[in-house]
């Protein structure tokens, strides 16, 4: 998240709230990997919170949710949950980001610094551009280009979200967008809870 440990903790309870709720609307099924993702996103603030302490343990679990996992989950939990063959292409895209990101994880240390009211994580990633670019391209094409137009709207909003970010906060642009990202989550929480409703529907029975 910005502003403060404490920002973090209140957001990160929040979001996670949230997630909890949408898991539990899910139930099993295709739809759960998505309806998780707040969960996930909600646990990440949280962890962030303890960046702001100086916890080694948590800038390293920040980094491993922020860099490897996302770019390959997001698309993931969106191809289980439309089954549409453009969210398999974007989680080979995602798998192929991870990979160098979850190399540079394990052969630099993570380092995060204050940068006015947002963190500066440090990493050591080669190519970063390219990486970067892959890594929204994959996560946030993925939500484009999924048929939904819930989906497509949280796409477009973390996709404008995303270049804010980069213009405002460029030192601190991963910090600030998966703050982003989190708060986004209210927006997953109401797609699950109208497909919970319509599944229940007589027309889908």
């Amino acid at each position: 998240m910005c502003w403060s440990a404490g920002a973090d903790l209140l957001v990160g309870s929040a979001v996670t709230a949230v997630g909890v709720a949408a898991v539990l609307r899910a139930g099993s099924g295709p739809q759960l990997p998505l309806a998780a993702l707040p969960l996930l996103l909600g646990v990440h603030q949280l962890v962030e919170a303890g960046v702001w302490s100086g916890w080694a343990w948590a800038r390293m679990a920040w980094a491993v949710i922020a860099l490897p996992l996302l770019p390959v989950y997001v698309p993931a939990a969106v191809w289980c949950a439309t089954g549409r063959r453009s969210a398999a292409w974007f989680t080979a895209l995602g798998a192929a980001v991870a990979v160098p990101l979850a190399l540079a994880l394990a052969r630099h240390p993570v380092t995060a610094h204050p940068h006015g009211h947002t963190l500066d994580y440090a990493i050591g990633v080669p190519a970063a551009g390219l990486l970067l670019a892959g890594y929204l391209a994959a996560t946030v094409g993925a939500l484009l280009c999924s048929g939904d137009h819930r989906l497509r709207r949280l796409g477009t909003v973390l996709g404008a979200g995303a270049l804010a970010c980069g213009l405002l906060w460029r030192l601190a642009f991963v910090s600030t967008w998966c703050a982003l990202a989190a708060v986004a989550s209210v927006l997953l929480y109401d797609r699950v809870r109208r497909t919970a409703v319509n599944s229940r529907s007589p027309q889908h029975r």
